[in-house]
């Protein structure tokens, strides 16, 4: 079956980088779109990017967008998600998600990791 294993949080200082990943398992990584999620404490889970298989186009959410970039290695079946200028409000648990078109729906997700920024 599908497994995303999410690794690479941690707590990072306010202005600080911080560089996640993902190793994904039971699928032809190459043929699936990936994403980046997150959750942070009585908030919902919201999108953060994704990219497309094949052409690697590339979506962030407005909040990331300039400090946050999705890339993918498909021989490693890895996402990677690399996060700069990082603020508290980036605290959150960021899962990745796979899912056949870059839209989604995304099936299939991570455990999650723990990025918390201090201030």
């Amino acid at each position: 079956q599908v497994q995303l294993v999410e690794s690479g949080g941690g707590l990072v200082q306010a202005g600080g980088s911080l560089r996640i990943s993902c190793a994904a398992s039971g699928l032809t990584f190459s043929t699936y779109a990936m994403g980046w999620f997150r959750q942070a404490p009585g908030k919902e889970r919201e999108f953060v990017a994704t990219i497309a298989w094949g052409d690697n186009n590339t979506y962030y959410a407005d909040s990331v967008k300039g400090r946050f970039t999705i890339s993918r290695d498909n021989a490693k079946n890895t996402v990677y998600l690399q996060m700069n200028s990082l603020t508290p409000e980036d605290t959150a648990v960021y899962y990745c998600a796979a899912s056949k078109a870059v839209a989604g729906p995304f099936a299939a997700w991570g455990q999650g990791t723990q990025v918390t920024v201090s201030s």
